[in-house]
This record gives C-alpha cells, sequence and structure tokens, in this order.
C-alpha cells in the first residue's frame, strides 16, 4: 500500500514508539536510576530503553538502547506492549522487552547509574510508578506465553497511573 493510502491523518490517536528493557541475571534485574538533571524520572529506578529513531524496527531500536545505556549485549524477548494514554490526541506505545545478561558488568551512562536490584529488594527502592507492575507480570509469565497487552493512564479523580491488562479470550 503507498504512502498515500495509509490513512495517517492528524485528527486520529497518534503514538510514538519507545523500548523498555528488563534485563536479569540471577535474581536481580538491572535498573537505571535516572540522573539528577533527567527532565522526567529523576532519581528514580526504571528499565533501560527509549525512542524508537526514523528507519528502525523495534527490536533494533532495543538492542541499540541497551548497548548505548549499558555496554551489554543479550538476546531479548519482547513479552509484552503498554500503550500509555498521555493526552486526548497522543500517547506512547512501549515495547518491553527482557532478556538474561549472563556475563559483563554494565557501565552506566549520561542517563544514570545502572544497578543490579535483587527482586525481593524492589520494594525500597524509588521506581517508576510502574516497574514494579510490569516486573510482577514478566515474571508471573511462562517463558513461552505470549507477549502481553496494556494500557496505563491516570485516573481523573485522584490522578492515580492506572495499568490494566488485556483479558484473553474476550471475544
Amino acid at each position: 500500500m503507498p504512502r498515500s493510502e495509509q490513512g495517517l491523518t492528524h485528527d486520529r490517536y497518534i503514538c510514538i514508539p519507545r523500548t523498555l528493557i528488563f534485563l536479569t541475571r540471577d535474581d536481580s534485574v538491572l535498573l537505571l536510576k535516572g540522573a539528577s538533571t533527567k527532565r522526567i524520572w529523576a532519581n528514580k529506578y526504571n528499565g533501560v530503553g527509549g525512542h524508537v529513531e526514523r528507519g528502525e524496527d523495534i527490536l533494533s531500536s532495543a538492542e541499540r538502547e541497551l548497548l548505548e545505556e549499558t555496554g551489554l549485549f543479550a538476546e531479548l524477548r519482547l513479552v509484552g506492549t503498554l500503550q500509555v494514554d498521555v493526552e486526548p490526541d497522543a500517547g506512547i506505545s512501549v515495547y518491553i522487552f527482557t532478556g538474561e545478561a549472563e556475563q559483563g558488568e554494565p557501565r552506566s551512562s549520561e542517563e544514570g547509574s545502572l544497578e543490579w536490584i535483587p527482586f525481593v529488594e524492589l520494594k525500597e527502592y524509588p521506581l517508576v510508578e510502574d516497574v514494579a507492575i510490569l516486573l510482577e507480570k514478566i515474571r508471573e509469565m511462562d517463558e513461552q506465553a505470549p507477549p502481553f497487552s496494556a494500557r496505563s493512564f491516570y485516573d481523573d479523580d485522584d490522578e492515580k497511573l492506572q495499568v490494566c491488562f488485556a483479558k484473553k479470550n474476550r471475544l
């Protein structure tokens, strides 16, 4: 189908693609503590990842971000997608990957410092709001399970983040 027939109009919901990666090693997960100078999530812990650049597919973007932010390589597996409602006409589509980092030590970047955090200690860290929810979902998944699909948004009443996972066999 040519570009002219793709149906791109500015009166429809537009999404910005991003990647989010949670590397594991033994019973720990690698999280990035956002630099204090970051505009968003400064001094909070998140997975690594970022924007998908023009000309990249999603997996290539995740691999690039992983190398840029950690210096590590890992075989990545798509475990889910998260649609983040930000504005009435725009949102963020997050493609979530995981992988096992069997060797090597991560190097910090201008994004922040990296730490291997034991899963049992996650509650003791200031995490980005949805990180604990996503990690719990990923840890519950069987390695052969298909990727999950979820949506997040802020409740209008109290500005509390809501994460809703799609139910299987909804038809």
